[in-house]
Order: structure tokens, then sequence, then C-alpha cells
């Protein structure tokens, strides 16, 4: 089994070399060490310095000097929208003040479905939508926006 310990923020890594995928849900981008499985059959130990909110694009290198390409996969999301945007501001406060997983789109907040919180939600006018779309919340004030760029002046790849 190949370990996966380099990581690299989409853009930052030479995607023409690819020699792989690996879809996963919001919950097993967020990691630092599992055995994955990637789509094309091999196993994986994810192998990180420190827990990394890892995106779409984003991509893993293997022991062997092979790189695996991140792909988020599509999860049941809750879409919440409102006619006001003031008012779509302020729902977005209250998800944040509860510290739910939101992600920001420009008209429209996206969090996992939760009944209380859809009746919370309804209660303030919120249009609620169900989808299956990759989710990629906020990281929270302290997080950035949850995904760790690793910026290198002379944009080294480290093969």
């Amino acid at each position: 089994m190949q370990n996966a310990s380099n990581h690299r923020p989409a853009g930052h890594w030479p995607k023409e070399k690819a020699a792989g995928t690996l879809t996963l849900d919001f919950d097993t981008r967020h990691r630092r060490r599992i055995r994955l499985t990637a789509d094309q059959g091999e196993d994986v130990l994810l192998d990180l310095p420190k827990a990394i909110a890892m995106a779409d694009g984003d991509g893993l290198q293997l022991d062997d000097g092979r790189w695996l390409e991140v792909q988020a996969a599509t999860e049941p999301i809750l879409e919440i929208r409102h006619k006001d945007s003031h008012q779509l501001v302020r729902l977005a406060w209250h998800l944040g003040n509860r510290h739910l997983p939101t992600e920001i789109r420009n008209d429209v907040l996206r969090i996992r479905p939760d009944h209380v919180i859809e009746d919370m939600l309804r209660g303030f006018g919120a249009d609620l939508v169900r989808v299956q779309v990759p989710f990629q919340p906020e990281g929270g004030a302290y997080g950035g926006n949850g995904h760790h760029h690793n910026h290198d002046d002379r944009g080294d790849y480290h093969e």
C-alpha cells in the first residue's frame, strides 16, 4: 500500500501527472490519517503531518512519486435562499452562531440537511432546496478558509 504524505492545493501541483483520482466526501477530505481506496481500486494510506480540509482539484503525492487528484464527491446538501439579501446575511449569522459548517456562495448558503435547522430557516422565510453537490464549507475564523495553502516562492512541486 502506498502512503500519501504530501498534499498540494489545486493549481500548485503537476495535474498533468495525475495517475488516478480519489473521490471523497467533505468529512473524508478533512483528515490527517486514514486508509482510502482510489477510484482505480488502489489502497492508499493518507498520512499527513496535520489534518487538512482538502478541496476539489487538490493533489496528493504517493511515496513512489505518482500523484492522485482529489475530487469532491456529491453529497445531499440543503441550499438556502432568501429574496432579501439582507435576510440571507442574517440567516448566515444564525448558522454561524450554531457552529454549523456552511458553504457561502453568491446568493445561496449550503449546509447539510438538519430538520431542526430547516424549521428555523423556514420560520425566517428562507426558501430551501435539497440538492446533490460537492460540499466545501468555510473553515472558520481560526482556520482560514479550511484549505491550507503551502505557498512556495520557487514554485517547486517537490517530486
